[in-house]
């Protein structure tokens, strides 16, 4: 008998020991959909399925969107009797199985949410106890992300919370993409690539430009608190561990030259470009603007370097990424209300990036200015870069080296 107990607590050490986080997944910033900024927990079967066809029908799956990802509410009030998660059957009638089978018919990946307190923010039931349990019941329905809360947490350990998830969904065997949603309060980017693919940096975001939304013993962020709430946290990021400033609220009604800036910035930030707006009565002017395929591509890039802001002149911000086979992507951003015209000498303002050691070298090498939301080439290097930029809205460029 002794010698058994021990085999079987070998084995648990051994499975403990080797659990990890999926591996070969998020390897550039995830893309795709989240319900929460605009349904809360408004949420039902068709609406999933009406959000899978617009995902084909606007564009945005071959823009690189995979991810449709329902988040809080989803499920009924209480546990069943062998203590399983169960679908609200008012708003999932046929079940989650049959919503993620449509979705997976769709080419696109299924995403689900809990937390890990005993309820979820919103007082459903959380995964706290059930962990395992969860986790399988889960990859039975076939769900390749997971959104991981933080609500009604007393006296757990954030790291050791997160760790319970992450080793419950490597047990399932199915590689889902864990998203850590603990809105940086112990301070996730220091622990989060163990546990995960990608990690909220702060609260909830509001679609404003610079504001701050109080709901009592928490705040809502607009797009530039957010941006400048953390610093010295870009080194943690990179392919597969990404920090995530959360979703977008692109679409949400704040001016286009805004959301132009918003979008901008969550692709230099290395960001995952969760889309958080109602795809079913998206404007040609807000899908044109999150399926810009010339702006993706800084997201996508294989080098994977979060940006960092090159000068702040007060009016004018610039923010700089390194990116693979020596280019670079600027998004000079105009911080006021009214129109302003830059003049920028390349020469004048060197670009070195200390975190990865790369330089923008315009004295040894020329290179072409790709103007990403007009798709038209601009200047080179050789000439200063002239331009008049809209109130609260940016100029994103991508700079190439010409081939000797």
């Amino acid at each position: 008998m002794k010698k058994g107990i021990l085999l079987l607590v070998a084995a648990l050490l051994a499975l403990h020991v080797s659990a990890q986080k999926a591996e070969n997944l998020a390897l550039t910033p995830p893309m795709g959909w989240n319900s929460w900024n605009t349904f809360g927990t408004d949420i039902n079967e068709k609406l999933v399925k009406d959000i899978a066809d617009a995902f084909v029908e606007t564009g945005l799956k071959d823009a690189g969107y995979e991810y449709l990802v329902l988040d809080d509410g989803w499920m009924a009030m209480e546990r069943d009797e062998n203590y399983n998660l169960v679908p609200d059957p008012k708003k999932f009638p046929n079940g989650m199985k049959a919503v993620v089978d449509y979705v997976h018919s769709k080419g696109l990946k299924f995403g689900i949410y809990n937390c890990a307190g005993n309820k979820t923010c919103a007082g459903y039931p959380g995964s706290r106890g059930f962990e395992y349990q969860d986790a399988k019941l889960y990859a039975e329905w076939g769900v390749d992300f997971l959104k991981y809360d933080w609500c009604n947490t007393e006296n757990l350990n954030a790291k050791g919370a997160y760790q319970t998830m992450r080793d419950a969904l490597h047990a399932t065997g199915r590689p889902i993409l864990f998203s850590i949603c603990e809105w940086g309060d112990n301070d996730p980017w220091k622990w989060g690539e163990e546990m995960g693919h990608m990690w909220r940096v702060t609260g909830d975001i509001i679609n404003c430009w610079d504001c701050k939304v109080g709901h009592g013993t928490w705040s809502s962020l607009g797009v530039w608190p957010i941006i400048k709430l953390r610093k010295d946290i870009r080194k943690y990021s990179g392919p597969g561990h990404w920090n995530d400033f959360d979703m977008m609220e692109v679409g949400n009604g704040m001016p286009v030259g805004q959301d132009r800036v918003h979008f901008a910035m969550w692709v230099m930030l290395s960001s995952p470009l969760i889309m958080g707006n109602d795809l079913r009565s998206a404007s040609e002017e807000t899908i044109e603007i999150l399926t810009n395929e010339e702006v993706i591509a800084v997201s996508q890039d294989k080098l994977g370097i979060q940006a960092y802001c090159h000068s702040d002149e007060g009016k004018i911000e610039m923010w700089a990424k390194p990116m693979a086979d020596g280019e670079w992507a600027f998004a000079i951003v105009n911080m006021s209300e009214e129109p302003v015209e830059i003049d920028h000498d390349w020469s004048w303002h060197p670009v070195k990036d200390d975190l990865s050691g790369r330089s923008l070298s315009v004295e040894q090498n020329e290179y072409t200015i790709r103007d990403l939301y007009n798709h038209k080439d601009l200047v080179t290097t050789k000439k200063n870069l002239k331009a008049t930029i809209p109130g609260h809205d940016v100029l994103m460029i991508r700079l190439t080296p010409k081939k000797k």
